[in-house]
């Protein structure tokens, strides 16, 4: 394993999550001190962001495949520092939201490069290591919220923004230092003799690829709505409750850290059980744990949070491993797009919660939506329990065995 890859690649999606996770809390701050907005706008302004980072993933991922993004990814990480920065002295709120939308151009070139290089650095363990990729840059989406509450409650907000974009420089000096080798990946896939048995079996998945797919892209929307938009609304339903951003900020904070935990902990399950199964009963389970986290206090709320967390992002690496094993040789642009779908849509959807929440009420909206993983529980029950076989050459051998 190539350590220093590896943790130069982690620490990379640690820094860029920071920033990406801290701006609902910096939009809730600024626009509710200075610019009196409403919550419409918040949402209207973090969906902008993601669509800046999401949409452009897929373009990203295929320029990574060309590349390998020796010079792409420290390129990214200061993109989107500057920008940052340059957003807090930002005098209006077109201007504001515009700078942090081409800054989030950044955060869309650089999570396709981090998945392809944190893979490679695995060397025989690529899932392992690419576990602990999307750990690190979990956690960066726990820390941001609490970070970005500090500085904004603290000090001036815009010497607090300037001070976690100069956060950054760690990360691109990590980065240039240490992605500066070209790696080479070339994927075959294993060749099996077909059998009878295995011949239906593939005739029967064929017949049932359009449910298959929809019931993908049904579980990845329906998830994705869930974490994105409880991570984009629930500063204004704290601060609505009169919390310090220092207060709300960490609630957040263990609400996104618990998702790390469950992301880690998915891609070890995935390997070792049936994965349908395990993503439709931590779908399930979330339920009642996302609508508690709304009405309880105290002990019980970070118990609560911690756990929604956990399951909420549970599906996270088994999702992007079952795309990206559909595409071996092209593992940057199905990574990209996967995760370009899954920022799309919780963004789209955040937005749309945060209009009627403005009509409805907050607390009215984000109870609706603690009930929206059934619906992802329910498209689970319709994908395959198995996944193809895929055998990597000599350069990186990724272990693939059905469920």
């Amino acid at each position: 394993m190539n350590h220093k890859r590896l943790y130069a690649t982690a620490w990379g999606h640690f820094s860029n999550d920071v920033l990406t996770s801290s701006v609902a809390v910096i939009l809730t701050v600024i626009l509710r001190n200075d610019l009196h907005s409403t919550t419409s706008q918040i949402g209207f302004g973090v969906m902008c962001t993601t669509f800046a980072a999401a949409l452009t993933q897929p373009l990203f991922g295929i320029l990574a495949d060309h590349w390998r993004g020796r010079w792409l990814g420290a390129a990214s990480i200061a993109w989107s520092a500057i920008f940052f920065a340059l957003a807090a002295f930002m005098p209006s709120y077109p201007l504001l939201i515009t700078c942090l939308t081409v800054g989030a151009l950044g955060s869309g070139a650089f999570h396709p490069v981090g998945m392809i290089n944190a893979s490679y650095a695995g060397g025989s363990n690529p899932t392992t290591a690419t576990s602990i990729f999307f750990f690190l840059g979990q956690s960066g989406l726990a820390l941001g919220p609490f970070v970005a509450g500090l500085m904004t409650q603290f000090m001036d907000f815009r010497l607090g923004m300037l001070l976690m974009a100069l956060g950054m420089l760690p990360a691109i000096v990590l980065m240039t230092l240490h992605l500066n080798t070209p790696i080479e990946l070339a994927y075959t896939k294993a060749e099996a003799k077909p059998t009878s048995a295995t011949q239906a079996a593939q005739r029967a998945r064929h017949r049932n690829t359009a449910i298959v797919v929809m019931a993908f892209v049904l579980f990845i929307a329906a998830r994705a709505a869930t974490t994105q938009t409880m991570a984009t609304l629930l500063p204004k339903y704290f601060a609505d409750q009169a919390y310090l951003p220092s207060v709300y900020g960490a609630m957040i904070g263990v609400f996104s850290f618990a998702g790390a935990i469950g992301t880690f902990v998915g891609g070890y399950l995935g390997d070792r059980m049936n994965r349908r199964l395990l993503l439709f009963i931590s779908a399930l389970l979330s339920v009642p744990f996302c609508y508690l986290m709304l009405h309880a206090d105290g002990q019980l709320f970070f118990v609560a949070a911690a756990l929604a967390g956990s399951l909420l992002n549970i599906p996270h690496s088994i999702l992007l491993v079952m795309a990206q094993r559909l595409l071996p040789a092209r593992q940057g642009m199905i990574g990209g797009s996967v995760l370009g779908f899954m920022f799309v849509s919780g963004a789209a959807f955040a937005w749309i919660a945060s209009w009627f929440a403005d009509r409805v009420g907050l607390p009215t909206v984000l109870t609706v939506l603690a009930f929206v993983p059934l619906l992802a529980a329910l498209s689970a029950l319709f994908l395959p329990p198995t996944r193809p076989v895929v055998v990597v050459s000599d350069t990186v051998t990724a272990p693939a065995a059905a469920d």
